[in-house]
């Protein structure tokens, strides 16, 4: 234990110097500091570098600073305005995942591991990395098919001990949430325990590559039917637990407007997939891309929407999708009461409070934005008074949401960013009415029907045995008291160890006692 407090200590005092250093605490202001932190921002003012930069630079070049653990710390807190603040966390989302290759004769060598065989047995041509990123790096190979084709593929690899570093990191995170939670109640409301258990879940998907391989699939069958949109194919037979091999994409970066333009497509068409397309994985599908940046992003030359990287997936519930759809409509239609009902019903706002003031309070929030375009609408601004509401309402942190709200947010941007004048809710509406109509209107109301009568027909047909085990239960606890409840053995003799020492810890605390109150009569 005393290992783990002086490893922490050390980390906490190598990432509090790099912050420094950086200029990222000289940003915080000494009267929002406690009186006894404010020698330590004096301190941090001096050692900061001159040429430090902006604000988000600094935040970014900081987090890079410290390695992939806080790289992925910074991009997660991203996904909580109400942790860090709507500013930072729009900052957070410029962080620039790039680091340093790990090298070609490393790369080589994990494939050759990972599949037992040369890299030229597997890869045609197998050339140096493209990008690279805090978990894994990407290269561009070249396989032969059995008909003699030549294929284009994308081969990403996982970095080497980057599994034992995020475990080591994740440990000194967790037990700094659970010291701010046992000692501040805001942080017990914001759940910062459950906040990194999350964010480490993540990592541990991403750094498993078959379970991105396996998104991929789950993904590219969802979106089967959709003609605007792409998901790369995997190569099974050259994946595993460190290597990824998908489809190689000939495509255009969503960042690149002008490319876009050049290339016929009409960015404003492009903007009305980005938002369609996520809203259908998210409500329709109930399993979403997490991670839709720009450079995740592509335009292939038949004008589809093709998506990368699925290393950070999100996943829905019935509960949380009927949740999301009748926020969005409320939005939409401006039924501020219906919405804060939604609300209610789904257990996020505790029942003390007053569905008639949360209404209101959505009102606030709502009717500024309604029917605005996407260049009138400050997300900061909505973002800052959705976080007032959450702390007023006693709303707790709901962790099947973050990723969501995050996603949303980036999606808007993304979609902004080819169409300034999107009007994000009259977009949104028709993949919302499509879900309501399917899913709460009358085919949704005998879908549930359906459903009801397999659960009921799936109860009856186990009814028999379960009433056979209660029987057999029943039995057996009448036969186990009928001449008075006995312990076995063990159990006598783990209550007696206890009792044992519970009462020598009490004899010895009164041998204290005794001889404070003797010392003092003797003094």
């Amino acid at each position: 234990m005393i290992f783990l407090l002086v490893a922490d200590a050390w980390r906490l005092a190598r990432a509090g110097y790099v912050l420094a250093r950086e200029g990222v605490l000289s940003l915080v202001s000494p009267a929002a500091a406690p009186p006894l932190a404010r020698p330590l921002l004096d301190i941090a003012r001096l050692i900061a570098r001159k040429d430090a930069g902006d604000r988000r630079q600094r935040f970014s070049a900081a987090l890079s600073r410290l390695g992939p653990s806080y790289v992925k710390l910074g991009q997660f807190l991203a996904t909580r305005p109400d942790v860090v603040g709507a500013s930072v966390a729009r900052d957070l989302e410029v962080l620039q995942d790039r680091m340093p290759p790990f090298g070609q004769a490393i790369a080589e060598a994990t494939v050759a591991d990972t599949f037992e065989r040369p890299v030229k047995d597997i890869f045609a041509e197998f050339g140096p990395a493209v990008a690279a990123a805090s978990i894994a790096e990407v290269h561009k190979g070249e396989v032969i098919e059995p008909d003699g084709q030549r294929r284009v593929v994308a081969v990403k690899i996982l970095r080497p001990g980057v599994n034992r570093r995020f475990a080591s990191d994740m440990g000194t995170f967790r037990r700094i949430a659970a010291f701010a939670e046992h000692n501040f109640a805001e942080a017990r409301r914001l759940r910062l325990e459950t906040v990194v258990d999350t964010l480490a879940r993540s990592v541990s998907m991403e750094m498993d590559l078959r379970l991105e391989a396996a998104a991929y699939a789950e993904l590219a069958e969802n979106t089967q039917d959709d003609p605007e949109v792409h998901v790369p194919r995997v190569d099974w037979d050259r994946s595993g637990r460190e290597v990824l091999t998908t489809e190689w994409i000939d495509g255009i970066k969503l960042s690149d407007k002008d490319a876009i333009i050049a290339a016929g497509h009409d960015p404003k068409e492009i903007a009305r997939i980005v938002m369609q397309t996520f809203l259908r994985q998210a409500m329709r599908d109930g399993f979403f891309h997490a991670d839709m940046h720009p450079g995740n992003l592509f335009v292939d030359a038949q004008g589809r929407l093709v998506v990368v990287d699925c290393g950070i997936m999100g996943r829905l519930g019935v509960k949380e999708r009927r949740f999301l759809a009748e926020i969005l409509y409320g939005f939409i239609t401006r039924n501020w009461r219906r919405t804060a009902e939604v609300h209610f019903e789904a257990g996020y706002v505790p029942f003390h409070h007053s569905v008639d003031d949360f209404a209101l309070a959505i009102r606030a929030i709502g009717e500024p934005i309604h029917s605005r375009t996407a260049d009138q609408i400050s997300m900061a601004r909505l973002l800052a008074l959705l976080l007032e509401v959450t702390a007023l309402f006693d709303m707790q942190t709901r962790p099947e949401l973050l990723l969501l709200q995050k996603t949303m947010v980036v999606v808007e941007g993304v979609a902004r960013s080819l169409d300034p004048q999107l009007d994000m809710w009259r977009t949104a509406k028709p993949v919302v009415e499509d879900w309501i109509a399917g899913n709460l209107g009358p085919v949704g109301q005998l879908k549930r029907a359906g459903t009801g009568l397999g659960e009921m027909g799936h109860f009856a047909a186990t009814l028999p045995g379960l009433l056979t085990r209660t029987a057999r239960v029943v039995e057996q606890l009448d036969e186990a008291t009928r001449d008075g409840l006995r312990l076995s053995p063990s159990s006598l003799e783990g209550i007696g160890r206890a009792e044992a020492k519970r009462a020598f810890w009490g004899n010895l605390a009164l041998w204290v006692i005794a001889a404070a109150l003797l010392g003092i009569w003797l003094g």
